[in-house]
């Protein structure tokens, strides 16, 4: 009891220690997470001159534009290509709001009318923009799917961004002008001419060697040129790749695979029955191929013309009768076995016009498909009987039903196009009808009701069955990558990268100034996992770590690590150390030379007075000493006689004399002139504008903090 009262007692005491131990651990790991204290919320993916960009709706964009861009965008590109479009738009936005300007509903109203105004969905049967039509459209949209009216809505705010985009760099080009004065300036410093004489003392008669560059003089030079030197933080890193590829034994094993089905089988290498046709005597080429043979590539029934076979085996192929067999022959990564199952002439070319309805679940039917398939059918029949008996309202039936939004301008109709172009059964249809047929076809966008229009140049064309094998290394071979990628970062691990590399004959490739946001490894491809490893806080420089790759593996160390800020006196060499060498031998020639004359100056280097003639400033060139901004300005500051000093320029010190001036033309009237001017200036706003206002906005970009990459 005792104990219990003194706790009582204490009560208030025991309180204050228990807070003071919680807040203490909070801190801590604050401390540990600094972001906690310093960086936006981990919902925000980026903050643009004040407005943020939430991870979720960036995310949902990133997402949507992945699935417009198809499987061959990868998700860093899309990413990328999502984060320049926000941008773009916040740092408009802030200019539309500053400057007041917005799209209104009328406005709206007219740039939807403007944007739909060929869609067939939204015309009266005049052929006119039905703005009900689209009420409608909008309303059915908004009942029957949250998925499609947010898109629409999205669509909206796209049509007012752009139009709020071309209003303002309108307004922007509209306050420019070029004045008669700009004018003026602009011919004389393409008309005026001078001729001088020079004497060039070239950088390069002072051997490098005798220039001594100091780090501290690199270092001084990047402290002055600071804005110059700006980088992001990057990371070295080196690796060796180690590919899982056929061997020679391997293909040899591949080939002698395919050999069994040119020449036929009765008893296995075990000496047991196991009979296996030869390709060349099978009735049932598809069942051959595809089951008894089981082909990497399926059978494809398609009619092929000669400039369709692989360019190296063409002839050899093509010239086969019908049943004849070539191969086995490489081609695209496989070993073939190619036979002519059948040949025919077919045209090279057809001619048609067509009526697409689409019904429900159909490739690319829209929203405002309605149609189960039976209901399209029935359409596409109704139509047919129609236009069997009258052609004539094929262009009418095709801007009333048909979806092919490609076409419909066209009155239905594919001009001129190749064997195969289509889709299977729309191209059989086609090339295997005769011109002047009328059919209903089937497809996977839905019934097409097709008229060949015309058919030309006729070809034999042949149906080629093939037996493919993917060329891959074996198992045995793949074992030993696998070993081999084994022992190298094991022992890489315990010695020196490049030392183990170099013992073993393999080779090392070093990559630098990796960005924490970049996707691909130069000669290796789309590898983030490798950026985010020699990005993560744990990596050290020195670090081994093997990662997966397509067709083998790759053994990484990380070389360097660059943090954001100046670029290194090491990093910065290559770039300050020439810059440096020509001041410092500039010095040393201006040190030594005594001559006031152009011979004089001569005659103590050892070289010539050499002439150029009809120098302007629009194009700062001298003959025999190349591109001279400086000299030449220098020399429209002289007057005709005048002989300068030492003057220091990009290749050389020079010394020169303007021997004649020729003034630009006097004309009446600059008018054409400033009229030039200021199509320059109007040409460069839609660049140069933008890139003025991103670079003075202000961009916060947290997507590699918030791992949005």
């Amino acid at each position: 009891m005792a104990v219990l009262n003194k706790i009582r007692q204490r009560s208030l005491f025991l309180i204050l220690i228990i807070a003071l131990a919680l807040f203490s651990f909070v801190l801590a790991d604050l401390f540990r997470n600094s972001d906690a204290l310093t960086s936006k919320s981990q919902n925000i993916v980026a903050t643009i001159n004040g407005k943020d960009i939430s991870r979720e709706d960036f995310l949902q964009k990133v997402e949507v534009a992945q699935r417009q861009a198809g499987p061959n965008a990868t998700s860093t590109m899309v990413m990328n290509r999502v984060w320049e479009q926000e941008v773009r738009q916040a740092v408009m936005e802030t200019q539309f709001e500053e400057l007041g300007i917005s799209v209104e509903k009328d406005q709206m109203r007219d740039l939807l009318k403007t944007a739909l105004a060929t869609s067939p969905e939204f015309l009266n049967e005049a052929g006119f923009f039905d703005e009900n039509k689209l009420n409608e459209y909008i309303a059915n949209l908004k009942e029957t799917s949250v998925t499609g009216y947010e898109g629409w809505i999205n669509y909206e705010k796209q049509l007012a961004f752009n139009a709020l985009n071309q209003n303002y760099f309108n307004m922007v080009k509209a306050g420019l002008t070029g004045t008669l004065a700009e004018g003026e300036l602009d011919h004389k410093l393409e008309g005026q001419k001078v001729d001088i004489k020079y004497v060039q003392v070239a950088y390069s008669t002072i051997a490098d060697s005798l220039v001594e560059v100091s780090r501290s003089n690199i270092s001084d030079y990047i402290l002055d040129n600071k804005k110059q030197f700006e980088v992001e933080a990057s990371r070295d890193i080196r690796f060796v790749e180690f590919k899982e590829e056929a061997s020679l034994e391997d293909e040899n094993a591949i080939k002698a695979d395919l050999e069994i089905y040119v020449n036929g089988r009765l008893v296995d290498e075990r000496g047991r029955k196991d009979t296996i046709v030869a390709f060349s005597e099978v009735k049932n080429n598809e069942e051959y191929i595809n089951s008894i043979a089981e082909s990497d590539i399926k059978f494809d029934d398609r009619f092929l013309f000669k400039s369709d076979l692989p360019e190296e085996v063409a002839d050899n192929i093509y010239n086969l009768n019908e049943g004849e067999v070539y191969g086995p022959y490489k081609d695209d990564g496989y070993f073939k076995v190619s036979k002519v199952v059948a040949v025919k002439q077919i045209p090279d070319s057809a001619k048609v016009r067509h009526i697409l309805i689409p019904f429900i679940g159909a490739q690319s039917a829209g929203p405002d498909v309605t149609q189960t398939e039976a209901q399209a059918k029935e359409t596409a029949d109704s139509l047919f009987a129609v236009l069997k008996s009258n052609r004539s309202k094929f262009p009418d039936f095709v801007t009333e039903f048909s979806s092919d939004k490609g076409s419909v301008n066209n009155g239905g109709r594919y001009d001129w196009h190749g064997y195969n172009t289509m889709v299977p059964e729309f191209n059989d249809f086609e090339f295997e009808g005769k011109t002047g047929d009328l059919g209903v076809v089937k497809t996977i966008f839905g019934f097409h009701i097709i008229e060949i229009e015309g058919q030309k140049d006729k070809q034999k064309a042949i149906q080629v069955g093939t037996i493919a094998r993917k060329i891959e290394p074996s198992e045995a071979t793949s074992d030993k990558v696998f070993r081999d990628a084994s022992n190298f970062e094991i022992n890489a691990g315990k010695g020196d990268f490049e030392a183990v590399a170099k013992e073993n004959n393999f080779t090392v490739r070093p990559v630098n100034g990796i960005k924490v946001l970049d996707e691909n490894i130069p000669g290796v491809g789309a590898q983030r996992p490798i950026v985010r490893w020699a990005f993560n806080e744990e990596s050290e420089v020195g670090d081994i770590k093997r990662f997966n790759i397509p067709g083998g593996y790759l053994i990484a160390q990380l070389v360097a690590q660059h943090e954001e800020g100046l670029k290194s006196v090491e990093d910065a060499t290559a770039q300050v150390l020439p810059i440096i060498r020509k001041e410092k031998k500039a010095k040393l020639i201006h040190d030594r030379v005594s001559a006031t004359t152009l011979d004089d100056l001569a005659a103590a280097e050892n070289t010539t007075v050499r002439t150029a003639n009809g120098i302007n400033m629009k194009n700062p060139t001298i003959s025999g000493a190349g591109r001279e901004p400086l000299i030449v300005g220098a020399a429209f500051g002289l007057s005709e006689g005048g002989t300068s000093g030492l003057l220091d320029g990009s290749n050389g010190v020079y010394m020169i004399q303007v021997t004649k001036v020729t003034p630009a033309v006097t004309l009446d009237n600059y008018q054409a002139a400033a009229n030039r001017v200021e199509q320059q200036k109007v040409g460069a706003v839609n660049s140069k504008v933008y890139n003025a206002l991103k670079e003075a906005a202000e961009i916060e970009d947290n997507r590699a903090k918030n791992q949005v990459q």
